[in-house]
């Protein structure tokens, strides 16, 4: 139905539809995190079963910067365009099917013979996750009840917790076990779908009182383009700075241990988890913190306010080392949610759209950021790394010339 066509009778009215919008529906946030630690738990797998996959098919390291490449472009290149036809047209079954396409690709994962079927395999695992992000992303705006920040972290919660489970579960039921044994893992896409069917019902109801309307109406601005645009700008240069240190710690940070402090594998997976634990702690208290104080002041908290910690890592001892991955890790990921929410007050009635693209630039920074490091690690040193890291989250700086926009939530 057009935006700008006026309630018919059957329709909510307008103040009803505010009562309903500020009510946050705890159920469907819970719904959509849990889902999300679904997919990306499934996503995770990915790279936790390429050392398998390197020795059965006899793989090179170059095939394998390949598989990387085509997940992330899969899962990145493709959100934005999902987010703008979605705005225009939601589709409140979107999510379902595209976790119809991880199953897909999960199946075809399990019996791979090849390199090109694993190729089309983790395409089809992206493309189901580009499909996932901007209308989650959406329904947990939409069930917020007007407390965004904290929906966007509830949601970003779930994903960052599947993010590390993945790897855990692939070492009990994949490495021991072979590639065929990712056919378990379909088990988690088909209960996924179950959830999201039912979410799909619920937003489906949603889109017919257009009780939505109300959520974005408090948020329309009146900034000029040129300064929106330059915003924008902004706020993915501040997602650079943020998953490009994350790849850092995500890809690298295990083999730094090792190679500075001389610990074992098993030691090392326990300090990476530790790191990614404070990642998920920091996901879930940035969104309200913003709600309540303002998302630009936690934008310049999280990306600037981490840097002291960030360049006193890499002259640290294994003890500090540890104490100091806790605030990086807190302190850093509290940004991603404030970001998301700030862009979508910026530019209302885009939700979706907004959402694909800082997703899916996340996702491709991440991708990039890990290839690049790594081949920087060659040429020098794995420490060299973690030193020039250490200055990025200095770009923070940038932040003061974003306006101050949006309300606080009491």
């Amino acid at each position: 139905m057009n935006e700008q066509q006026v309630n018919s009778p059957g329709e909510i009215p307008t103040e009803a539809a505010k009562n309903i919008t500020n009510q946050t529906v705890f159920p469907i946030l819970f719904a959509i995190s849990f889902s999300h630690l679904l997919n990306d738990t499934i996503q995770s797998l990915i790279p936790a079963i390429y050392p398998i996959v390197k020795d059965s098919f006899s793989l090179t390291f170059a095939q394998i910067g390949l598989i990387t490449l085509t997940f992330q472009m899969s899962a990145s290149l493709f959100q934005p365009f999902v987010g703008l036809y979605t705005d225009r047209k939601p589709q409140p079954y979107s999510l379902a099917v595209g976790m119809g396409f991880t199953l897909i690709g999960l199946l075809l994962l399990s019996q791979a013979p090849n390199f090109a079927m694993l190729i089309v395999s983790v395409a089809f695992v992206g493309i189901g996750s580009s499909i996932f992000h901007p209308e989650a992303s959406r329904m947990a705006s939409m069930a917020s009840g007007g407390r965004r920040g904290m929906a966007q972290s509830v949601f970003q919660v779930g994903g960052n917790a599947g993010s590390s489970i993945g790897p855990l579960l692939a070492a009990l039921i994949i490495v021991p076990y072979g590639q065929s044994n990712i056919i378990w893992f379909s088990l988690l896409a088909l209960l996924a779908i179950l959830i999201l069917v039912n979410v799909g019902g619920w937003y489906k109801l949603k889109i017919k009182t257009r009780a939505h309307k109300a959520a974005v109406s408090h948020a329309v601005q009146t900034l000029p383009r040129r300064k929106i645009i330059l915003s924008v700008v902004i706020l993915l240069v501040l997602i650079f700075s943020k998953y490009f240190y994350l790849a850092s710690m995500s890809s690298y940070y295990t083999f730094y241990m090792m190679h500075k402090f001389g610990v074992s594998v098993q030691s090392s997976q326990v300090y990476l988890f530790i790191f990614l634990f404070s990642v998920a702690a920091g996901t879930l208290i940035g969104g309200p913190l913003g709600d309540k104080f303002g998302r630009k002041y936690v934008i310049w908290g999280s990306i600037l306010g981490v840097a002291p910690f960030t360049l006193m890592l890499p002259h640290a001892n294994l003890f500090w080392t540890a104490v100091l991955t806790v605030p990086i890790g807190v302190i850093l990921a509290s940004a991603f949610s404030a970001i998301l929410v700030y862009a979508q007050e910026l530019i209302p009635g885009k939700v979706g759209m907004i959402s694909g693209l800082f997703f899916g630039f996340a996702f491709g920074m991440g991708g990039v950021g890990s290839a690049l490091l790594g081949a920087l690690a060659d040429r020098t040193s794995i420490e060299y790394v973690y030193s020039i890291c250490a200055f990025l989250p200095l770009i923070g700086l940038i932040t003061g010339f974003l306006p101050d926009i949006g309300k606080k939530v009491s």
